[in-house]
C-alpha cells in the first residue's frame, strides 16, 4: 500500500517556534524548519498559524441538543427535577435525535474536537432508542471524531423499573460505559445505586461515569462511596465523577481528603466550569494526582440555551472562573480540554510530536496561552492527518 504523505508548511508550534510538519499515514513523521518537499507529496500552507493538539469534549449530551433547529425558548424552572420533567415532556415535539446530534457533532469537529464522550439517556419510556440513534451518529462521523457513549439513567437507577437491564442491553449494543446520577437526591439510596452500577461494570467489564451534582455532605458521601468502590473493584483509571460540585464548596480539610481518596482510587473528574455552580479546585486535584479533564455538558438544549460546542472557548471559561492569568495556568486549562481527556479515554497521544497521531488544528495566535485567552477561529482541523474542517466548517 502506498503511503499517504502531506507537508504542512509555514506554521508555529505551541511555544511559537516556526516549523514545517510532515505527516505520513496519519502520524507526525517530521517536525523541523524548512523541510524539503518530496515527490508526490501534498503541500498545505499553514499561513503562519499556530498548531495545537486536538480538543477533547469529555462530557456532552448529544441526544438532548437542539442545535440546528429553530430557536426554542427555555421552559424549565431552575430545579433539576423540572429540567428532567420538561425534557421528557418535550421529546415528542423535537426533531429526531440523529439529526440534532449530527448538527452538533459537525460544529464540534469544526472547532477542532477529535474525541467526544457523550451521555445518552435510557429510561423505561424510550428504552434504547437514543442509544441506537447515537450509535448511528458515531458510525457516520467515525473518520472525523472518536466517540464514547455512556448509558445515562437520568431519572435514577433504583427508582425506575428495569434500568439495570437497560444499561446492560446498552453495553451489549455497543455503548462504552455506564452512568449514574446523584444516588442520594435521585434514588434516596446511596449504597443501592452504587452497588448496582459497580456490579454491572464488573459483569460487563466497562467503566463508569457518574453525575454527582449534590452539594454539601451528601455530595461528599457520594464521592467517598464512588472512590471506595473503585478501589475495592480494582477500577483505577476507569471511573469518572462528572461535576463533583461539592468539591468546590468544601472546606480545605474536606477538599484535600476527598481529593486524596479519588487519587488513591484512580477516579478522574470532568468539569464544565459552569457559572452557576461551585468550581472544583482543579489545581489541588491535579497536584494530588487526580486526572481532571473538561467538557461542554449541555449545548443549546432543554437544559440550557447556551453554547456551540467549542472546547477552546470552554478552556477560556475554566481559566476565567479559576482566576488563571499566567501562561502556565492557562496551559492547565488547555490540558484539561486536550491531553487530559485523551489520557482518560485511553487514547495514544503525545501532543504535537513525532510518532503521535496527527490530530490537531491551526489557529491565528502567537502561543498556546494566547489561544486559550482569546479562543480565535480555527483555520484548519486535522484528524489522522486529513483535513476535516476549514474555517470551522466541517467537510469544507
Amino acid at each position: 500500500m502506498t503511503s499517504q504523505s502531506m507537508l504542512l508548511t509555514n506554521v508555529r508550534l505551541p511555544d511559537g517556534v516556526k516549523a514545517d510538519i510532515r505527516i505520513v499515514d496519519g502520524v507526525f513523521a517530521e517536525i523541523e524548519k524548512e523541510l524539503l518537499h518530496q515527490s508526490g507529496e501534498d503541500i498545505v500552507d499553514g499561513g503562519g498559524d499556530l498548531v495545537l493538539p486536538s480538543l477533547v469534549d469529555g462530557h456532552m449530551h448529544l441526544d438532548k441538543t437542539l442545535t440546528g433547529t429553530p430557536w426554542m425558548s427555555h421552559r424549565a424552572s431552575p430545579t433539576r427535577k423540572s429540567r428532567i420533567d420538561t425534557e421528557r415532556n418535550m421529546r415528542p415535539e423535537l426533531a429526531p435525535v440523529e439529526e440534532r446530534a449530527s448538527n452538533l457533532v459537525r460544529l464540534c469537529i469544526g472547532h477542532g474536537t477529535s474525541a467526544i464522550r457523550t451521555h445518552v439517556d435510557i429510561d423505561p419510556t424510550i428504552g434504547l432508542k437514543h442509544v441506537e440513534a447515537l450509535l448511528q451518529v458515531r458510525e457516520s462521523f467515525a473518520d472525523a471524531v472518536d466517540m464514547q457513549l455512556v448509558a445515562f439513567p437520568q431519572s435514577g437507577v433504583q427508582s425506575q423499573a428495569g434500568i439495570p437491564d437497560h444499561m446492560s442491553a446498552a453495553i451489549d449494543a455497543g455503548v462504552d460505559l455506564i452512568g449514574g446520577i446523584d444516588p442520594i437526591a435521585i434514588d434516596y439510596d446511596l449504597d443501592g445505586q452504587l452497588d448496582t452500577l459497580f456490579a454491572i461494570a464488573d459483569k460487563k467489564d466497562v467503566g463508569i461515569d457518574i453525575h454527582l451534582h449534590d452539594p454539601g455532605v451528601n455530595g461528599q458521601r457520594e464521592i467517598t462511596g464512588v472512590a471506595d468502590r473503585a478501589k475495592a473493584h480494582g477500577m483505577a483509571g476507569r471511573v469518572t465523577v462528572s461535576h463533583g460540585f461539592c468539591l468546590g464548596a468544601a472546606d480545605e480539610d474536606a477538599r484535600y481528603k476527598l481529593s486524596d481518596q479519588m487519587a488513591a482510587a484512580g477516579v478522574s473528574l470532568v468539569t464544565h466550569g459552569g457559572g452557576a455552580s461551585p468550581l472544583p479546585p482543579i489545581k489541588v486535584l491535579r497536584e494530588l494526582g487526580v486526572e481532571v479533564f473538561a467538557g461542554n455538558d449541555d449545548v443549546r438544549d432543554t437544559w440550557s440555551p447556551l453554547g456551540e460546542g467549542d472546547m477552546l472557548e470552554r478552556a477560556t471559561m475554566i481559566a476565567w472562573r479559576s482566576g488563571y492569568r499566567t501562561d502556565d495556568d492557562l496551559l492547565i486549562a488547555l490540558d484539561c480540554a486536550t491531553a487530559a481527556g485523551k489520557r482518560v479515554f485511553g487514547h495514544a497521544d503525545a501532543g504535537i510530536a513525532v510518532g503521535a497521531p496527527a490530530d490537531f488544528f491551526t489557529v491565528k495566535a502567537e502561543l498556546a496561552a494566547d489561544a486559550v485567552a482569546r479562543h480565535p477561529q480555527r483555520k484548519l482541523v486535522f484528524k489522522n492527518g486529513r483535513i476535516v474542517a476549514r474555517d470551522e466548517v466541517y467537510g469544507a
